[in-house]
């Protein structure tokens, strides 16, 4: 998780939670450029470290719903890792009961608004393997999309090295682009960050 914030991917109230889930079930995490096909993904080989992925330019509330989606699917490979000689299904039982669990913490109204928490209660009681697959919360998300591309703000790569602009209330100073993230100085602490190439910001 080298040089990744879940202050800059998630609501602000959620990062300190992410971080924890994190260091609990001890997995590679890293940001992929934007798929077509999926939000994020699990992995994990005999030998190795678990590891999770969650698509750069997903708005705070999605990424913070697959990125738990995901640890829950990590959360299922500690618990029954060896201990049954049956295969667990990826998206049965298990799942959707740890998927559930490591949900409660952040179904508030201080994380989600009305609309997507609505939505998001109903889905956890019976989870999909793709949030796509609920019509209600599909399209509860996907408005916080719209509202982003209709402000005026733009895709960060868009632009120019040196720029100003603003990024969850916090004013950034454009660096270079290292693949999928840019390096950003934040303006009141001189502090680096890489914030994912897509995120939509608002310029200065």
């Amino acid at each position: 998780m080298k040089n990744i914030s879940f202050a800059l991917l998630v609501p602000t109230a959620a990062s300190s939670y992410c971080e924890e889930l994190y260091y609990q079930y001890k997995f590679e995490f890293s940001l992929s450029r934007p798929r077509r096909t999926r939000l994020g993904d699990f992995t994990v080989k005999p030998g190795t470290t678990p590891r999770i992925t969650v698509n750069a330019n997903l708005n705070p509330y999605n990424f913070l719903i697959t990125y738990i989606h995901e640890v829950a699917h990590c959360a299922v490979h500690h618990l029954y890792k060896g201990r049954f000689k049956k295969r667990v299904a990826p998206h049965g039982v298990e799942w959707k009961r740890e998927f559930e669990r490591l949900l409660q913490p952040v179904m508030n109204e201080n994380i989600f608004p009305e609309d997507i928490l609505a939505a998001l209660l109903r889905y956890s009681k019976n989870p999909t393997a793709s949030t796509g697959g609920d019509t209600l919360l599909f399209n509860a998300i996907r408005r916080y999309d719209e509202q982003a591309l209709n402000s005026g703000r733009v895709a960060l790569v868009q632009l120019n090295e040196g720029s100003s602009f603003v990024f969850q209330n916090r004013q950034f100073t454009r660096g270079i682009l290292r693949r999928t993230r840019v390096l950003c100085t934040d303006k009141a602490s001189q502090r680096l960050y890489t914030i994912p190439a897509h995120a939509l910001v608002e310029a200065c």
